[in-house]
């Protein structure tokens, strides 16, 4: 939650080989009017200057995010200012949905105003960005060497993740389910990357 994320926490994340770089930080929507309304408790300068903490102590950090469209009263201006936002942060991973009454909360108690077609028009938006910006920020790894923890196989392929959490797929030469171990990228998409195995931790 971005208001609990101050520097003591980064200081104590950033040294420590055991945590991955990649962490979520939801804004749930680039405009002050509507984080408000939302009783986030931060405004959009805040989330900027700490996503900017965070890129300056962890080297590579990956940041996903959530957000909410169609937020009751949410206007079209201030959903742009939500792509806005985007453009202007690039994240790695955007979770998006469309808004929703949930029973027993302030908003459920006020007029569903956004029509789903809006709705769906605005989750469209942000889910094309985002296949945009999650393009070049994953094309930047290609040629390089991560490590994957691997978790099982796919279609043919083991499968398994980065440090910064990104989905990776490579050819099967032995077992090596659990295991940490080198990858060489050859590939990359918005959503995942392909690559070939370059050797196994020790």
């Amino acid at each position: 939650y971005p208001v609990d994320f101050g520097t003591d926490l980064i200081e104590a994340v950033a040294p420590l080989p055991k945590v991955c770089e990649d962490i979520n930080l939801p804004i749930q929507a680039g405009d002050d009017t509507v984080l408000r309304r939302m009783a986030r408790g931060y405004k959009v300068a805040d989330y900027l200057r700490l996503v900017e903490a965070l890129r300056a102590r962890i080297a590579e950090v990956a940041i996903s995010t959530d957000i909410i469209v169609g937020f009751p009263g949410e206007t079209a201006a201030q959903f742009e200012n939500t792509l806005r936002v985007m453009e202007q942060v690039r994240w790695d991973v955007v979770h998006v949905a469309m808004y929703s009454p949930r029973p027993g909360t302030v908003a459920a108690t006020w007029p569903d105003d956004v029509p789903k077609a809006e709705k769906k028009r605005r989750l469209h938006a942000v889910e094309e960005l985002q296949r945009e910006i999650a393009a070049q920020i994953n094309a930047r790894l290609v040629g390089r060497t991560v490590e994957v923890l691997v978790e099982g196989q796919k279609d043919g392929k083991w499968y398994g993740r980065t440090r910064s959490n990104k989905l990776t797929f490579f050819p099967p030469p032995e077992p090596l389910a659990g295991e940490l171990v080198q990858v060489r990228i050859t590939e990359a998409s918005p959503w995942a990357l392909q690559g070939e195995l370059v050797r196994c931790q020790p």
